[in-house]
C-alpha cells in the first residue's frame, strides 16, 4: 500500500497513514462533536461565525457521518479529516454510546471500529440492524482474514477497511457508501419483482401491476431504504404531504398487499413499515 507522507507528529498514531497539512497533533476537530467535550470560552466564540454558517447550509448540504472508534487519536484525526471533507461528523467512543447515536439520529454513513469496548462491533452493526437502521456502513478492522470479512459483511457492513489503511483510500470508500446506487436506475427491487419508475408498475415474477400514483409513491419510498424502519409520521410527511391524519398511511399500505401480497410491506410492532422480503 502506497501511503501518503506523513507529519513527524502523528507518525506514532495506528491504524492509518494521513495526508499532508493537517492540523497538528492534539488539535480538536472543527465541525465534529465529541462526548463529553466542552470547548472553552475562547475557542467558542472564535468558532461562533463558523458554526453559525455550518448550522445554516449543513442540514441540507452536509452528509451525517457516525464514526464510532475508541482510540481517541484515530477518531480525532478522521472527524477532523472528514470535517475538512464536507461531512458532519458525530464522534461515539464506545459500542454502547455507538448504539446509542445509531438509534436515536439518521446517519448517511456509520464508520465502525471492529474492536470496540462495550458493544464489539460487528455486534454492534448486527444490532443496528435488527432495529431497522439502514445507513451504510464501513467497517474498520486490524483483523484481515477472509473469515472476518465475510462475518463483517454478513452482520450488515457494506464495506470493510484494514488496517492500517490510506485516509485517501478510506474518502473514496465513503464517497461509494454515499453514491446512490439507484441514481441511473428505472427500476426498485422489490422483493422478487421490480418497480418500475415513473410508470407505475410493478413487474416481475409472472406479474404486471398497475399502482396509483400514490401507492408507487409509497412502495418507492420503502424501496429506496430497504432495511429502514419508517414510523407513520415518517410516511405520511414524505407521502401524503396534504393528509392530516397517520390512518390514512395503514388504508395505503393495505391497498400495497391488496395487489402485490401481504408480504411486500412489513410491521414492525410498535414501530411502523418496512419493505417485506416479497
Amino acid at each position: 500500500m502506497d501511503e501518503a507522507p506523513a507529519r513527524p507528529a502523528a507518525a506514532s498514531k495506528p491504524g492509518v497513514s494521513e495526508r499532508e497539512g493537517a492540523e497538528p497533533e492534539g488539535a480538536e476537530p472543527e465541525g465534529a462533536a465529541q462526548e463529553g467535550a466542552e470547548p472553552a470560552a475562547a475557542d467558542a466564540a472564535a468558532a461562533e461565525p463558523r458554526a453559525a454558517d455550518a448550522a445554516a447550509t449543513e442540514p441540507a448540504l452536509r452528509p451525517h457521518v457516525l464514526l464510532v472508534e475508541d482510540d481517541p487519536q484515530l477518531s480525532s484525526m478522521l472527524a477532523e479529516i472528514l470535517d475538512e471533507e464536507g461531512y458532519a461528523v458525530t464522534v461515539a467512543r464506545d459500542g454502547q454510546a455507538g448504539l446509542h447515536q445509531g438509534l436515536v439520529k439518521e446517519w448517511d454513513v456509520m464508520i465502525v471500529d471492529r474492536g470496540l469496548p462495550g458493544v464489539e462491533g460487528v455486534d454492534l452493526v448486527t444490532r443496528l440492524r435488527s432495529r431497522g437502521v439502514g445507513a451504510a456502513v464501513l467497517l474498520l478492522t486490524a483483523r484481515g482474514t477472509v473469515a472476518d470479512r465475510v462475518e463483517g459483511l454478513d452482520a450488515g457492513a457494506q464495506d470493510y477497511l484494514v488496517k492500517p489503511f490510506d485516509v485517501e483510500e478510506l474518502l473514496a470508500r465513503v464517497r461509494a457508501l454515499l453514491r446512490p446506487r439507484t441514481a441511473l436506475a428505472d427500476e426498485l427491487p422489490v422483493g422478487q419483482q421490480r418497480l418500475v419508475l415513473g410508470e407505475n408498475r410493478v413487474v416481475g415474477a409472472g406479474a404486471d401491476v398497475l399502482l396509483s400514483p400514490t401507492e408507487a409513491l409509497l412502495l418507492e419510498t420503502l424501496a429506496r431504504r430497504p432495511t429502514r424502519v419508517f414510523t407513520r409520521e415518517d410516511l405520511l410527511a414524505s407521502v401524503f404531504d396534504h393528509a392530516d391524519t397517520a390512518g390514512i398511511v395503514d388504508t395505503y399500505v393495505h391497498y400495497l398487499r391488496r395487489k402485490l401480497g401481504r408480504q411486500v410491506v412489513e410491521t414492525v410492532h410498535g414501530l411502523g413499515y418496512r419493505l417485506g422480503h416479497g
